[in-house]
């Protein structure tokens, strides 16, 4: 070897030696120095670093690192074993100088305590301006232009720490952020996401975003979901008094949101097979669902025909499910459901340039009333604008002994109810009619008073106390079948509010005023008095 040679040998192994050196001398005090940046930087959490290393090829790989909230440090929010921040060389040939971040294996926990202390942040301080660019670039300054999530578990805690919403071998991909490939492209950025909910259930999701645009980013996805069992959501479906079991979920989707805010939600397919779902009415719920409400008058009344917001529903179908509403105000609680439920909905938006949509609901009511309610809806304008058709056949009274329990204080030991309505609103008026059908009831009455007017003071403070969808409007004593006309009392409610006011308010007029009728005429018959006009002596009710 010459002496030449082993000088430049002599002098690279000293190179690589210092340079091993420093690399060492820096990565001992760069998770402190990253750890600092951190915790300066972002608002409302708290980090700590465990190690972090510094590569020849200028790689920073940070290991253990765990994130805390402030407010609600119990239980850490992230936990990252690994957190790989690396040059891309590859863009190098493209005159650029830009980073891809690798997440390995994150655990993420969150809880509703948590989750309500983010979103109110992020009401007075949007995600980008938090800090968490400028915490970065503090300690690797090179712009982002990939970043990866691998094998993600995250866990969300509603209420109820023994029933945690689970997702898990979640992998995220965004590719592309600085728009090297196709900076002419409106979505130029690639987006994928996939992994499990539920244990059994998959998501996905597959796209293009712009993460650059003013004033802000835009999304343009595809979005599938498989075999979602639903029940893991109860505790998020009570605090809303919805008692959900059973149901799977599959859908199909597409959302675009643009720079400039224009938005499309499409929902193509959504299939829903054995849900059972009740809506439970409490006297502590009754705040909570006024304010519901007026929220969901507010949504609507934005949505009406907004030329920048388009919502397609194509065609959704629940199956083999069951629908029950429980009233616990009352004085005998009771539950109206409806079994063997299959609900099909077609063509919903909030457009009326994408035409008519369709709504059909079949079933049992009580489990034995065999049901039909359909409906044709014409999006919205300034108010509901549909037509709807009930038929209720051959539903057994017993069934109904809780509510007549309630508002009767008696029980039927027989007889059948069935129910026609058909009614159409439009332009905040409504018209139809509601014909109920009582046949072979046999009653045990325990009043005193056999002539006392009880159902007709029952039923005046009852329908008021359901609001009065509908104008006074004093009914007609003797007739089975009662004309509907007049204005909406409240036309600021939205289509769906008023669908199901309207299917309420008709079982309600029709059934006590009718059963009342029905029971007051076979007393008179057994007295020997006429019954009153429009009744059918052999108890099945004028058609």
């Amino acid at each position: 070897m010459t002496p030449l040679l082993k000088w430049l040998t002599v002098t690279a192994a000293i190179l690589v030696l210092l340079g091993a050196g420093g690399l060492i001398f820096i990565s001992q005090r760069l998770a402190p120095f990253i750890e600092h940046q951190l915790n300066t930087h972002v608002e409302g959490y708290q980090f700590t670093v465990g190690e972090a290393h510094l590569f020849p090829n200028v790689t920073l790989e940070i290991r253990r690192l765990t994130m805390i909230q402030t407010e609600h440090p119990d239980p850490p929010v992230a936990e990252i074993p690994r957190w790989k921040l690396g040059i891309q060389w590859r863009q190098i040939f493209s005159g650029v100088l830009v980073s891809d971040y690798l997440i390995d294996h994150p655990t993420l926990h969150i809880t509703l305590p948590q989750a309500k202390k983010e979103v109110q942040d992020l009401d007075a301080v949007p995600l980008h301006k938090k800090g968490w660019r400028d915490a970065v670039y503090s300690f690797y300054p090179i712009k982002i232009n990939e970043f990866k999530v691998v094998e993600a578990d995250v866990t969300y805690i509603d209420q109820d720490p023994s029933k945690p919403l689970h997702l898990t071998h979640l992998n995220f991909r965004v590719g592309n952020i600085h728009n090297i490939r196709s900076p002419n492209d409106a979505y130029p950025s690639d987006l994928s996401l996939e992994g499990n909910i539920f244990d059994s259930g998959r998501v996905r999701l597959k796209g293009h975003a712009n993460f650059l645009a003013e004033p802000h980013a835009g999304i343009d996805a595809d979005l599938g979901l498989e075999h979602v069992p639903l029940e893991p959501l109860l505790p998020v479906t009570e605090r809303y008094n919805f008692q959900l079991h059973g149901g799977v979920l599959s859908a199909e989707g597409h959302l675009e949101y643009s720079a400039q805010s224009d938005t499309e939600v499409h929902l193509k397919t959504m299939t829903v097979d054995n849900l059972h779902l009740d809506y439970v009415h409490t006297e502590e719920a009754t705040a909570k669902e006024a304010q519901i409400s007026q929220a969901t008058k507010e949504t609507a009344k934005k949505l009406k025909n907004a030329p920048k917001t388009l919502v397609r529903i194509d065609h959704v179908v629940v199956t083999k499910s069951e629908f029950g509403f429980v009233n616990k105000t009352a004085k005998s609680p009771y539950r109206l459901f409806l079994t063997h439920g299959d609900l099909h909905l077609d063509n919903i938006s909030n457009h009326l340039s994408e035409g008519t949509g369709t709504v059909k609901l079949t079933g049992a009511f009580m489990g034995s009333g065999k049901t039909v309610i359909s409906g044709t809806f014409r999006p919205e304008d300034k108010a509901p604008d549909f037509d709807m058709h009930v038929k209720i056949e051959g539903t057994q009274l017993r069934s109904l002994n809780d509510l007549l329990r309630t508002y009767g204080n008696f029980d039927v030991t027989a007889g059948q109810f069935s129910l026609f309505s058909e009614l159409t609103v439009k332009n905040g008026e409504v018209s139809g009619y509601i014909k109920p059908l009582f046949k072979d009831i046999k009653v045990y009455d325990a009043r005193q008073d056999e002539e006392k007017s009880f159902f007709h003071k029952m039923y005046e403070g009852l329908v008021g106390g359901v609001a009065q969808l509908l104008q006074n409007r004093q009914r007609e004593e003797v007739a089975t079948k009662t004309e509907v006309s007049g204005s909406l009392s409240d036309p600021t409610f939205n289509t769906w509010e008023t669908v199901v006011n309207l299917i309420r308010n008709a079982f309600f007029k029709a059934f006590l005023p009718g059963f009342e009728r029905e029971v007051t005429d076979k007393k008179k018959l057994r007295s020997g008095r006429s019954p009153g006009p429009g009744s059918d002596p052999g108890g099945s009710g004028s058609q």
